[in-house]
């Protein structure tokens, strides 16, 4: 029973190490891919003759802020089709604003997917650990007290192996922590890239709205 205790204790932790790899691995692939998506996105956007020629770069671009720019342009479209309905009260840049900031929390909450799982794992792996080696040092002394022998040979072998399990907690514990804040921190220049990105894209409508 004891030892199949501290055996499922590392076989917890040997799947929250496979786990915080495979989030790292989609995550590393992901953010790659959004951010030369937003890349090739901001060029050919701004590099647009004007407003329509923008919409056309967006509705035939992906990524995070053609997402955007799309829902941009669907609001725009919609206000210049009814601008004077109870659903587009109030100055433009602000009637633009708030579908724009609801598509850019979805995109937020999408690459946040993941780093709780991570959180999790780095906070409680440790943890984990540290009771398969405890369940197995009480193991160990229980079983010395019986045979009644207690030199240093007799003691070390049991002890140590019940002190793998910490040792494992730690080293699943680590690579999580170190995912999750490098993550976090992808996920921030990201969303100050969004913002910059949305507000630009709002003086462009105001500016295009005042024309007509």
């Amino acid at each position: 029973m004891e030892l199949s205790v501290v055996s499922g204790v590392l076989l917890v932790l040997i799947t929250m190490s496979i786990l915080t790899w495979t989030i790292a691995f989609i995550k590393f692939r992901n953010f790659g891919r959004a951010d030369k998506q937003s890349t090739i996105f901001q060029k050919e956007f701004w590099d647009a003759r004007d407003w329509s020629a923008g919409q056309k770069v967006a509705g035939d671009a992906q990524g995070d802020l053609a997402t955007l720019a799309k829902s941009g342009y669907t609001e725009y479209d919609a206000f210049m089709k009814n601008p004077v309905s109870l659903r587009f009260i109030g100055e433009p840049a602000e009637v633009l604003q708030q579908p724009m900031r609801r598509t850019l929390a979805n995109i937020i909450r999408h690459h946040e997917h993941g780093l709780s799982e991570l959180a999790t794992v780095g906070a409680i792996s440790p943890f984990v650990g540290l009771f398969g080696t405890v369940w197995g040092i009480m193991h160990a002394l229980e079983s010395i007290s019986k045979s009644g022998a207690a030199s240093i040979d007799v003691v070390a072998g049991p002890i140590g192996e019940a002190l793998i399990a910490t040792a494992i907690g730690i080293a699943t514990a680590i690579p999580a922590v170190l995912f999750y804040n490098y993550f976090l921190r992808r996920l921030k220049l990201q969303n100050m890239d969004m913002e910059a990105f949305l507000e630009s894209f709002l003086r462009l409508a105001s500016h295009q709205i005042d024309k007509k």
